[in-house]
């Protein structure tokens, strides 16, 4: 099993601009990336390219979400001086890297990923057959080699992306990591680690090589880590020793799991643009109180007196979310006895809606009224993004003979 080198400690995550982003966004997403962008080192990007894959067809969407979108980002934390924000398109290597990518990847693993087929069944009324959505997956792994990103955050239902990632870093790495002269390269690496460091790391290789101690691994790898007097280069050529392979050009991500997005729309459903059942994130507050107001509850309760269950109206579900435990206690005697109406058990509920939404309205004001402020944070990150891009890529057609002049 590889493991990612703790250099490589960077998180990569995007997000499709197809629409008005809402609270399932929020709780879903952009709650988690306020919070790592204080724990690594993050790159999160508009994943314009990949709106193209389903609104090939209708793209004005996609460039009236853009700003929309990285507005919302900054109204709800996302800090331009704690993490890189960037658009896709405007990091041409993506590009150039997927096609080298898709030059030695099998078009059966692209296939079986799952979410290919269930995209298409889910998408009916889209033609989806063709070769942008077939390789979209590829693209994915392209955004997370690119910047060498260690950890990706994903759902469940998206670790299948990240495996294919790890098999397409490791195919390129075997077939162009193996350099004609890697093991005396290797040998002399280890030369400069000194007698003591050298020798410890040699017991160490020997330990996983044999006997498939990870324990042993880890330690090395931690050992390459605290060496100073090593190159980059090196560095990579030993952690590909460590392992029996050549040096590690592409370093394998991990899937960093994060707690699926359990967010209920307005009709009880998982909240989703293509249910039409969403919040926006910068709704008027008058708009989004009428349509809690007006969602439907217990089909039983019929009559003010009519006994309810909580567990069947698609309003217990934000309760579940938004609600202290004296309250949700208060909406479940009360259902059940009648003693309270469906309008006093929605009440709690908006107010704190409402109050997780206003600052994130009051925050997007200040980047509203100064448009120039938000374009210039992404052309910052376009080209902070960049810098990493093209040290990646060189290194990349290095390796696969596309460095001569």
């Amino acid at each position: 099993m590889s493991s990612v080198p703790g250099q490589y400690q960077r998180v990569l995550s995007g997000m499709r601009s197809t629409g008005k982003l809402h609270l399932g966004h929020y709780h879903g997403v952009l709650q988690n990336w306020v919070r790592l962008q204080h724990e690594y080192e993050c790159f999160f990007f508009v994943a314009d390219w990949h709106a193209l894959t389903t609104h090939y067809e209708d793209p004005s969407i996609i460039g009236d979400s853009v700003w929309e979108m990285v507005i919302d980002w900054l109204a709800v934390g996302v800090n331009p001086g704690s993490a890189k924000l960037f658009i896709q398109s405007q990091v041409p290597e993506h590009a150039e890297l997927h096609l080298l990518l898709s030059m030695m990847t099998p078009i059966s693993w692209l296939e079986r990923v799952p979410t290919y087929k269930d995209q298409q069944e889910a998408l009916k009324e889209k033609d989806l057959a063709t070769y942008g959505f077939l390789g979209y997956p590829l693209l994915q792994s392209a955004d997370i080699l690119i910047y060498k990103a260690g950890q990706v955050p994903v759902g469940e239902d998206q670790v299948a992306h990240v495996e294919l990632t790890r098999e397409v870093a490791r195919r390129f790495n075997h077939l162009y990591g193996r350099e004609r002269d890697f093991e005396a390269k290797a040998e002399a690496a280890i030369k400069k680690m000194g007698k003591k460091n050298a020798k410890l790391y040699n017991e160490l290789r020997r330990k996983f090589q044999e006997k498939g101690d990870h324990e042993a691994l880890a330690t090395a790898q931690a050992l390459l880590e605290s060496q100073s007097n090593i190159t980059l280069g090196d560095r990579e050529r030993l952690f590909g020793f460590l392992e029996g392979g050549g040096k590690i050009i592409l370093p394998e991500p991990q899937a960093l799991l994060t707690q699926a997005s359990k967010m209920p729309g307005l009709d009880g459903q998982k909240m989703s643009k293509s249910y039409g059942n969403t919040i926006p994130l910068r709704e008027e507050p008058e708009v989004v109180e009428k349509s809690l107001r007006t969602m439907p509850t217990d089909p039983a309760r019929v009559r003010l007196t009519d006994p309810g269950d909580p567990g069947k109206c698609p309003v217990w579900p934000l309760h579940e979310v938004y609600s202290d435990d004296d309250t949700r206690k208060w909406v479940q005697e009360g259902c059940r006895s009648a003693s309270i109406g469906c309008l006093d058990c929605k009440q709690p509920m908006i107010d704190a809606v409402l109050k997780e939404l206003a600052p994130i309205r009051e925050r997007a004001k200040d980047f509203i009224e100064d448009p120039k402020l938000v374009r210039n944070i992404i052309a910052e990150g376009n080209e902070a993004a960049r810098d990493v891009a093209r040290d990646t890529l060189e290194e990349v057609r290095a390796a696969m003979g596309l460095n001569y002049r």
